[in-house]
């Protein structure tokens, strides 16, 4: 028996739900080996027509080409997998939906916690500002010289050159930035 006749001697609700599925997981197979090869542009990010929903507060786009793809992978093979056991053709469709809507749902969960991993840590000297710091080489008094500040910033701490504009401030002194000088010299004061 060929596939072909497997498939005309089904019913149409469930060959509907075959048909679906051959194609959105052929689509999914693709999709998924050009993303791990690097060659996929989409993501899911942006949407598939021209619409007003950039002002939505979302980094998602409801209607992408891989969402549709997503509902439709969950909706047929949900169709297939509980054909046999729910009899309600209704309920076995209701059901579908439901599934397809979360195979969306979890792709959206999914991309925002990788895009929680390319959140930008990098260091940049102006996230000190009115941050406390702890002395580390003592700082002499009203910018006579330089001394040196530990500070944390987004979880790393740094060394970095320090001056104050009012009386020489001790090692281990706790001490808050009140401004940036030349984009690479704390201006502290004790506190």
């Amino acid at each position: 028996m060929t596939i072909m006749e497997l498939i005309e001697n089904l019913d149409t609700l469930q060959k509907t739900f075959w048909c679906i599925a051959g194609v959105t997981s052929l689509i999914f197979i693709i999709q998924t080996i050009m993303t791990f090869v690097g060659a996929d542009a989409f993501d899911g990010i942006e949407a598939d027509f021209d619409s007003n929903l950039d002002s939505a507060d979302t980094p998602f786009q409801l209607f992408s080409f891989r969402n549709l793809i997503n509902f439709l992978l969950g909706f047929s093979w949900t169709g297939i997998s509980f054909y046999s056991s729910i009899q309600n053709r209704a309920g076995l469709i209701l059901l579908s939906v439901a599934v397809g809507i979360l195979f969306v749902y979890l792709f959206f969960f999914i991309i925002k916690q990788v895009q929680k991993l390319a959140e930008d840590n990098s260091f940049k000297i102006t996230n000190t500002l009115n941050k406390t710091a702890e002395v580390y080489l003592s700082i002499p008094e009203k910018k006579s010289g330089k001394g040196k500040v530990l500070i944390s910033v987004k979880g790393a701490v740094h060394e970095l050159d320090a001056m104050t504009e009012n009386d020489k401030i001790p090692s281990n002194a706790m001490v808050k930035v009140v401004k940036i000088e030349n984009d690479n010299i704390l201006i502290v004061e004790k506190i």
